[in-house]
Formats: structure tokens, sequence, C-alpha cells
């Protein structure tokens, strides 16, 4: 068995039974992406484990990690700050709900509003 191999085992780290046959993880499984009206975002101001500064943090996306990335890519770009995109949410640096709220309802996300404070 290859290296390559071995790393795709999941949930078994040792068997004694000698029939035991490993199931790998199918990386090819596409996450369907809910049409972009249906979803329902939802943007809030977060401070959490973040050392008092702020970060608007966007939840609530169905769909795959690379459109997730992409429209990351584009609210940090037209907030003009840094963030990233990471379990399933995006964080953007500072406080921009209102800015990422209009710009999310202007890429077809009509269900996105603001929650928290």
């Amino acid at each position: 068995m290859s290296k390559k191999s071995k790393k795709h085992r999941t949930g078994i780290v040792f068997s004694t039974n000698p029939d035991f046959e490993y199931s790998y993880e199918d990386d090819n499984q596409e996450v369907e992406e809910a049409p972009a009206g249906q979803q329902k975002l939802r943007v809030f101001i977060d401070r959490k484990k973040r050392k008092g500064k702020e970060v608007t943090l966007v939840t609530g996306f169905a769909g795959p990690e690379d459109r997730l990335k992409e429209i990351g890519k584009i609210l940090k770009t037209k907030c003009g700050v840094g963030g990233s995109v990471k379990d399933g949410e995006i964080l953007i640096q500072g406080n921009h709900r209102d800015k990422v709220v209009e710009i999310l309802k202007g890429l077809g996300y009509t269900q996105t509003k603001k929650a928290g404070g």
C-alpha cells in the first residue's frame, strides 16, 4: 500500500480482524450549491478569541468550498481589507457589516441579514 493511499483511511487506527478492509473517503464528492436567492446568510460582528479586535463574520453558506473562497475574495477586495475563509465561514477584518450585507445582496444572496448586536 502506498503512503498516499494511507492518508485517506478513515476512523481506524488498527484492526485485529484478518478480513478487515479499510474504507476510503471519496475526495471527488461535490457539494451542491443552493441557489443564491435561497441561501440564508447571516453577517455578525465578532470579537471572541481575537484580543478585542472586530471581524465581520459571514455564516450559513451551503455550497462548495471553492465558491465560498471566491465570495470571500470579492468581499475582501470590495471592503479593501484582509480576511480569510475558515470552517465554512468568511472572516473580514474590521466592522464592515453593513457594506458586506449590501455586497452579498448585490451578488444575489437576497436572504442575507445582519445578526447580533
